[in-house]
């Protein structure tokens, strides 16, 4: 069994007990952390096999993206300043029509390979061929959270629902145990109740969760509540899905009633602010949500629709956008949000025993951040500086399961020229028939 020894000025644990740690280190056996403490703390008979980290690095739980379609990668830039359903039909579905499996495969290696240079070390995807998509996590060395999209209105729907029964059996539990599955209709608006109502029934029998989006736009919310007298969340809670553990994505357009479900029903809510701006969907009220009880963690949602996957700028966005919508500075706090990209985060994911604190007994999923840089110093508070002047490319060292998947910026389970190539040669194929 290895033995990794992580030391750094600052331990943030994101553990309530022991938040802030200074002049810290981690002992990691296997992929469990076994000690958290001041350096030179660990155990005497501890006999590291390598030692990361040092001077001016911070150590903290890795961020957890809780709502991604990782192959969206491929339609980065490709459609942009639309409204969400002219982009959805116009432009993105169309050209997933002619998305291969092999081409999901290589935009969820550029997905797992931007999350791992950016500090991401867990995420939850929606998308399809998701097969090819848990090929890429396991050769990575990413946790995720995986569930097959689900269109109930389109002709195949109820085969990718037996597709996406069929991967739940083979996937769920893979890689080691970083591989969970979910399943995953898209939406209301494209998932009549009848349609979920099997995806429940599935998702119950095989003991899993579902990932949705739900609550994104004003239009869906006018949408869903002409046909049905119902608000989204109201309307699935009627048919029993919050019975399951549930990844909800946006939840932008809510009432009070919505957000006392939520809370309730300890669903958890996936945040995507740079989405929501950039469609204009709205702004969720996070504040009075999270006020509420109710469990948010954070999305990039895909990189069509931000244009990145960077969980640092997501935060940042998240903590700015509540304060000047609700107008109040003290609004999501650093230790707040940052909170949600890990701890909270993992939660959302159904992992909360598993990830999101530096604590023994944790799978070791953690970075290391490179705090000898301009924009970081003085060092007065450090989490108010990864909340709001830390950059991806400060991301020195990524750490999933207890193995190193990056030091010193340099990716070491794959080939990162490898898969520019192979980006570069989907896409091509891709734009030609497109434009046929």
């Amino acid at each position: 069994m290895s033995r990794l020894l992580i030391k750094a000025d600052n331990l943030i644990t994101m553990d309530n007990d022991n938040m802030i740690i200074n002049g810290g280190e981690i002992a990691v056996e296997g992929n469990r952390i076994i000690h958290v403490g001041p350096q030179g703390s660990s155990p005497a008979d501890f006999k590291p096999e390598k030692v990361v980290g040092g001077d001016n690095m911070l150590a903290m739980p890795g961020f957890v993206n809780c709502h991604t379609h990782a192959s969206m990668t491929l339609l980065r830039s490709y459609a942009d300043d639309l409204p969400l359903m002219k982009w959805l039909q116009e432009k993105i579905w169309p050209f997933e029509d002619n998305m291969t499996a092999e081409d999901n495969y290589w935009g969820a290696m550029l997905c797992c390979l931007e999350m791992i240079k950016s500090g991401t070390t867990a995420f939850a995807d929606m998308y399809m061929h998701m097969e090819r998509a848990a090929e890429a996590v396991k050769k990575t060395g990413m946790r995720a959270s995986l569930s097959r999209g689900l269109i109930g209105i389109a002709p195949h729907g109820a085969q990718a629902l037996e597709e996406n029964r069929d991967f739940v059996r083979e996937y769920n539990g893979a890689a080691g145990g970083r591989i969970n599955c979910m399943f995953g209709p898209h939406a209301p608006y494209t998932c009549p109740p009848e349609y979920i109502k099997q995806v429940i029934e599935y998702a119950g029998e095989l003991g899993t969760g579902i990932h949705i989006h739900l609550a994104e736009t004003q239009t869906e919310y006018k949408d869903i509540y002409d046909e049905y007298g119902k608000t989204s969340i109201q309307l699935m809670d009627s048919i029993g899905l919050f019975e399951l553990p549930v990844i909800a994505a946006h939840c932008v357009h809510l009432d009070d009633a919505d957000i006392k479900i939520l809370a309730d029903k300890k669903a958890g809510i996936a945040h995507c602010p740079e989405s929501n701006m950039k469609l204009a969907s709205g702004i969720a009220p996070v504040k009075k949500i999270m006020e509420s009880g109710a469990v948010v963690g954070l999305g990039t949602d895909g990189a069509s629709s931000n244009n990145n996957l960077d969980m640092l700028e997501e935060l940042h966005c998240a903590t700015l956008l509540q304060k000047v919508d609700t107008k109040d500075p003290t609004a999501l706090p650093a230790c707040e949000v940052l909170t949600s990209a890990t701890k909270k985060g993992a939660e959302v994911l159904g992992l909360q025993q598993e990830i999101g604190m530096l604590k023994p007994g944790y799978k070791a999923d953690l970075i290391l951040i490179n705090m000898n840089k301009p924009h970081l110093r003085p060092l007065h508070n450090p989490m108010a500086h990864i909340a709001y002047a830390a950059s991806s490319s400060d991301i020195d060292t990524t750490i999933v399961d207890g193995q190193v998947l990056m030091e010193n910026r340099r990716v070491l389970t794959i080939d990162e020229d490898e898969v520019y190539g192979k980006i570069d040669e989907c896409t091509s194929r891709l734009l030609s028939e497109a434009a046929k």
